[in-house]
């Protein structure tokens, strides 16, 4: 939201989410780690487990933001390509990594096979990330951090990369929920309110729409700086009252 704040992208990889056979959970767990660091979440994409277009839209976005996160494609079987794709994108070896082969020989010990010695493989120059939950570990080159797709695993990395970030101002968020009418009928009050505190998100957000029962929107105002939050939060609620709308802090 300021010029000054880290900005990141998530790339979502796998064949299996596009398929609809996975429904992924690691953006909305990003979206929150980040918010929670002040790091501002721009774009989100999800692609397959196809080398050329990972190594293309890699190469995008981690060329216009500060960070990216990938998930997915790390394991062991043929299509975990993830590794191999980043390593092309930065146009370095794929060499075995000695730290993350010692970790692979102590989980498995005499079942440590050539397929899990895949995962041993870790773009040159590249770090660890750790795994607490399978020990199998993830890895960051230059501003790209590279995780599993489990869901719990690539939530247990996290907890290496966050000190390995440049934080921001956390984005503070106040809801109005306003009820009895949609949200054509704030649409201008919210549209006035945003040309008057330029630093400051608003947003609509409709429920009840199309079904029976109670209808309304919830009003949403996010800012980096709290008393201009609130401030806007006091000026729209003197405004929906004065509009004869119904509204309170949710």
């Amino acid at each position: 939201m300021t010029e000054s704040s880290p900005t990141a992208a998530v790339l979502i990889i796998g064949d299996e989410v596009l398929s609809g056979r996975t429904q992924d959970t690691n953006l909305n767990t990003l979206a929150r780690f980040l918010a929670a660091l002040g790091i501002d979440l721009l774009e989100a994409r999800t692609i397959g487990d196809r080398k050329a277009q990972i190594v293309d839209s890699l190469n995008a976005l981690r060329a216009a933001h500060d960070y990216v996160f990938t998930t997915g494609g790390i394991g062991p079987t043929h299509d975990d390509i993830t590794a191999d794709a980043v390593a092309t994108a930065f146009g370095v070896a794929l060499p075995e990594h000695p730290d993350a082969v010692a970790i692979l020989e102590r989980r498995y010990g005499d079942d440590f096979n050539a397929a899990r010695r895949r995962m041993a493989r870790i773009p040159e120059g590249g770090t660890l990330i750790a795994n607490p939950v399978t020990d199998a570990p993830g890895f960051q080159v230059g501003n790209v951090f590279v995780m599993a797709g489990v869901p719990k695993i690539m939530t247990a990395m996290l907890e290496d990369v966050a000190p390995r970030l440049r934080t921001g101002a956390v984005v503070h968020a106040r809801t109005i929920r306003v009820t009895g009418v949609g949200e054509g009928a704030v649409a201008d009050l919210l549209a006035a309110a945003a040309r008057l505190e330029r630093e400051i998100s608003f947003g609509s957000y409709p429920f009840g729409h199309g079904s029976v029962g109670e209808i309304g929107t919830h009003l949403v105002v996010r800012g980096r700086t709290l008393a201009k939050v609130e401030g806007a939060v006091e000026a729209l609620l003197v405004e929906l009252a004065a509009a004869g709308i119904e509204a309170v802090l949710a």
